[in-house]
């Protein structure tokens, strides 16, 4: 059986919470805790218990080497605070420990190439948990490209759609300063950059990017005539009947995750989309040209009506069409099972000189359009045959940050960024 210690027990924690806890209880359990935030460690332990798991030690977040000494683990799982990755991933696998982390793996290039020495030092696994992967829907996109339906493909045009309720929540925590999170870049495109060359079998070369903050913010606001504002949500009479604003104090979980727990450090999770000090941007559009020469357009933009992706494969054979629309979500604030779930899906394939098709996918419930219950079991459970070699280890992780790093290194020179001028040194994956 074996032992997990979990760094990190805000939302993003919940789904390996209850997997360990219930589902993988006879392959796995937890050993310690690590947080900076006592009353969140707290939760995590209520939580597990009441899945019928015995509560375990809870260590500061200073008390990490002290943790592994005294408890042990197998592996570490880290779910912290995106700019913090790299400290605990590499001091796991100094420690003699396995790490599994949660997207981005880190959010700038230095970081990635001390995680990638560190890995080559030490001989540990690192595991990314890329759970698009394994989204049915997903995973038959890199079965039709694979199989040759629409030949060599050529160009891709990826679109992908937040929502005023998930999309308008990396503007109100941590995500909003770009030193915590890399920006939507890194933090949230990762997914997608992944998948692309998850799908194509390849990796990025050039990349440019233009981009900027336009709905969200204070002055974007007064611009389009509001007048009444607040910092954060919480008994503001002004965010009352805000769309916008999150009422912690009316969920359950997010009160006892984040409004509890904030006389400690002072974290509100609260705050306004249209306040100051937000440094991210939240309209996107870049292009990038990968090994295989093939090029992608890509745009992401976190204000729209709608959630979820479109994205289109143009090949020497004929055309790829996916359009997806997913459940919205607030992380920390519901079922983790409704993160990404499908409401609709449809794959149209358009043969060069035949008729289009809609192609027949097993769709599966749950989140990230049913990858995270096949993630979940490839991780602590027994995983089932994957010839489409779904799991992703560092140099995935380092691929996928790798186009939103250079992206944000373009918005900021705007000029295009080649990977390899990147202070990285990555072995070649495919």
């Amino acid at each position: 059986m074996k032992k997990y210690a979990l760094v990190g027990t805000g939302g993003r924690s919940g789904l390996y919470l209850t997997s360990i806890a219930r589902d993988y209880k006879q392959e796995g359990r937890f050993v310690a805790f690590c947080d900076s935030n006592s009353t969140r460690m707290n939760y995590a332990n209520h939580l597990i218990n009441e899945l019928g798991h015995q509560e375990v030690p809870a260590y500061a977040a200073a008390d990490f080497d002290r943790m592994i000494a005294d408890t042990r683990p197998d592996v570490v799982i880290v779910t912290s605070i995106d700019r913090t990755h790299h400290h605990y991933i590499i001091r796991a696998m100094e420690l003699g420990c396995d790490v599994i982390s949660e997207k981005p793996m880190t959010i700038d290039a230095e970081k990635c190439q001390e995680i990638i020495d560190a890995v080559q030092r030490t001989g540990k696994h690192l595991r990314v948990t890329f759970n698009y992967r394994y989204a049915p829907h997903h995973s038959k996109i890199r079965e039709l490209i694979a199989t040759g339906v629409i030949g060599e493909v050529f160009s891709v045009h990826f679109e992908w759609l937040l929502n005023t309720q998930h999309g308008a929540d990396y503007f109100r925590r941590w995500h909003r300063d770009k030193r915590n999170s890399g920006g939507l870049l890194v933090h949230k495109s990762t997914h997608h950059f992944d998948l692309v060359n998850f799908w194509l079998q390849t990796e990025p070369e050039t990349v440019y990017a233009q981009g900027d903050l336009r709905f969200y913010g204070k002055s974007n606001a007064e611009q389009r005539g509001v007048s009444e504002f607040y910092s954060r949500s919480h008994q503001r009479a002004a965010a009352k009947d805000d769309p916008f604003a999150l009422h912690m104090a009316d969920n359950p979980q997010l009160k006892a995750l984040y409004l509890n727990a904030e006389h400690e450090d002072g974290y509100y999770r609260d705050k306004s989309v249209f306040d100051d000090g937000i440094n991210i941007e939240d309209t996107l559009g870049v292009m990038v040209r990968y090994r295989n020469k093939a090029i992608m357009t890509y745009s992401l933009n976190a204000y729209l009506p709608t959630e979820g992706l479109n994205v289109v494969f143009n090949g020497s054979k004929g055309r790829i069409e996916m359009k997806v629309i997913e459940k919205s979500y607030v992380n920390g604030g519901g079922e983790k099972a409704d993160e990404g779930a499908l409401e609709f899906c449809e794959i149209k394939v358009f043969p060069m000189f035949d008729n289009a098709y809609v192609v027949p996918v097993n769709y599966r419930a749950g989140g990230h359009g049913g990858g995270d219950e096949v993630m979940l079991n490839d991780l602590f459970g027994h995983p089932e045959p994957d010839p489409l070699h779904r799991a992703a280890d560092y140099k995935d992780g380092a691929l996928s940050i790798l186009t939103g790093i250079a992206a944000n290194r373009s918005l900021n020179t705007e000029l295009p960024v080649r990977i390899k001028d990147l202070p990285v040194t990555l072995p070649t994956l495919f």
